[in-house]
C-alpha cells in the first residue's frame, strides 16, 4: 500500500480540478478587482502571454503570480492612494502582486507527489499544472480563439488549459490515504513538534487597524492569519486573509480609520454594523479623504442591491440613532459582500472568531479541523485561551514529508 501511495503523481490530484481564470499581466488594479467580484474562487491568477507569437505551444503563457482582494485593500489602504484611490485602481496590477519569489510555480503533470510536497516546503503555494484533456489542440483553437484584448479573464493559454494545486489540495489527499501513516496521525501535535511558537502575527485588540496592514500582507504570503489579543496575551479573534478576501476595496477606508477590534467587527460575515459605518464615514470626512467615499460607491455600483440585502439582514444592532447621511449610503452600498456567486460551498465566508486546538490534539483532528474551515492553520490555545502558538498546513507538510521519506 506504501509502495503504490509513493506512485502518485499531480496529476492524480487535479482530477476535476477547474481550469484557472486568468488576468493578463498588462491589466490595471481595477481590472483585478472586476474580476474577482465575478470569480468564485478568492484568487485570480496573473499571466505573461504573448499571444502574437507564432508558436502554439503552452509554454508561450507563464503564470506569474496571483492576486486577492486582500492585496488590494492592503494597495489601497497606502496613505496616498487614500487620497487618490480613483488614481491608485489605474496602477498596473504588478503593483499589488507579492514580491516573493517563487509564488507560483509551473509542474508538468508528471511531477511525483514527494516533488510537489517538496516544493511547497520551499515557498510555493501554488503548483500550476497543465489539464490534461482529450481535445486536440486544433478543436481547442476552434473552440476558445485567442483574445483580441487579453486584459480580461480567460481559461485558455494558446490551446491549453491549468490548473492549480494548493497545500490545502494535497493536504485533502494525504488525509483520504491516511491509514498509509499509522500511527503518525493519532499522535498530538505537541508530540509531533509542529506548534511554531515563535513566528506569530498578532496585535493588539485596541491597536489601529492600519498598524496591521504590514501582518496581514505577511499573513497573505505565509497563508496564515493575524491574532487579535488582548494585553495579558488572550486570543480575543483574528484579522483573517481568507475572510477580507471575501470583502470589496471599501475595507481600506475601515482599515485607515477604525481599531483592530472594530476592525474584526466590520468584517464579520453579514455586513458591517450601522454605528462602524457612521464612524468611518466621519473619519473620512475629518481627514478629508471625500475621494474614497465617492470612489467606493461608484466601483460598488454593481453589487450594491446585493450589499443593501446583506446589510439589511444583518444581525448586528446599534445602541444609538442613527440616520445615514449621503456619504454614509454610499459606503453602506459598498461595504457588504461581493455578489460574485451565490454558492455558500464555493466560496465560504467566515466570521472573525478564530479555529482553535489544543497541544494535546492529535494530528488528524487537527487537519480535519482546518480544512473544515477551509483555513491553513489554526491557532492553538491553552485553557484559559491564552495563545501558545500556531500549526499551519506547511508544518503538517514537513512530518508527512519525513514519514514518506522512510518509505522510499
Amino acid at each position: 500500500m506504501a509502495v503504490s501511495f509513493l506512485r502518485h503523481e499531480v496529476s492524480d490530484l487535479c482530477l476535476g480540478k477547474p481550469a484557472l481564470r486568468a488576468l493578463s499581466i498588462s491589466a490595471t488594479v481595477a481590472d483585478a478587482v472586476e474580476a474577482l467580484r465575478t470569480s468564485e474562487d478568492n484568487f485570480i491568477s496573473v499571466w505573461d502571454c504573448n499571444h502574437h507569437s507564432k508558436s502554439l505551444a503552452g509554454d508561450q503563457c507563464r503564470c506569474v503570480g496571483k492576486v486577492c482582494m486582500v492585496n488590494v485593500i492592503c494597495y489601497l489602504s497606502k496613505d496616498d492612494n487614500l487620497l487618490a484611490p480613483s488614481a491608485a485602481l489605474k496602477a498596473p496590477v504588478s503593483e499589488v502582486l507579492t514580491k516573493i519569489p517563487g509564488n507560483v510555480m509551473h509542474v508538468e503533470p508528471s511531477c511525483s507527489l514527494l516533488q510537489a510536497i517538496d516544493l511547497i516546503l520551499q515557498g510555493n503555494q501554488n503548483l500550476v499544472v497543465p489539464i490534461q484533456t482529450r481535445l486536440s489542440s486544433t478543436s481547442r483553437r476552434k473552440q476558445f480563439p485567442k483574445p483580441t484584448n487579453y486584459t480580461t479573464t480567460t481559461t485558455n493559454h494558446n490551446g491549453q488549459e491549468f490548473c492549480w494545486l494548493t497545500q490545502e489540495d494535497v493536504i485533502r489527499f494525504l488525509l483520504s490515504s491516511i491509514g498509509v501513516f499509522s500511527p503518525m496521525p493519532a499522535l498530538s501535535i505537541d508530540s509531533l513538534g509542529i506548534i511554531n511558537t515563535t513566528d506569530i502575527l498578532a496585535i493588539d485588540y485596541h491597536s489601529p487597524a492600519s498598524s496591521a496592514v504590514q501582518l496581514i500582507t505577511q499573513s497573505l504570503d505565509q497563508q496564515t492569519s493575524v491574532a487579535v489579543v488582548d494585553i495579558d496575551g488572550v486570543l480575543i479573534g483574528e484579522i483573517s486573509p481568507f475572510t477580507l478576501a471575501c470583502c470589496d476595496e471599501s475595507v481600506s477606508a475601515a482599515i485607515a480609520t477604525l481599531s483592530c477590534g472594530d476592525l474584526m467587527a466590520y468584517i464579520d460575515c453579514g455586513g458591517p454594523p450601522d454605528h462602524l459605518i457612521k464612524i468611518v464615514t466621519e473619519r473620512l470626512e475629518q481627514r478629508k479623504l471625500q475621494g474614497a467615499l465617492d470612489n467606493y460607491s461608484l466601483s460598488s455600483a454593481s453589487s450594491s442591491a446585493s450589499a443593501n440585502s446583506v446589510l439589511s439582514s444583518s444581525s448586528f444592532s446599534s445602541d444609538d440613532e442613527f440616520s445615514p447621511s449621503p456619504n454614509s449610503t454610499k459606503l453602506m452600498r459598498s461595504a457588504g459582500r461581493f455578489s460574485r456567486s451565490n454558492s455558500y460551498s464555493a466560496r465560504m465566508v467566515r466570521r472573525s472568531e478564530a479555529i482553535v486546538c489544543h497541544p494535546k490534539s492529535s494530528l488528524v483532528a487537527v487537519m480535519i479541523q482546518a480544512i473544515a474551515h477551509r483555513v491553513n492553520y489554526v491557532w492553538v490555545i491553552e485553557d484559559d485561551y491564552s495563545l501558545v502558538g500556531i500549526v499551519t498546513f506547511s508544518g503538517m507538510l514537513e512530518v508527512f514529508r519525513e514519514h514518506l521519506e522512510t518509505m522510499i
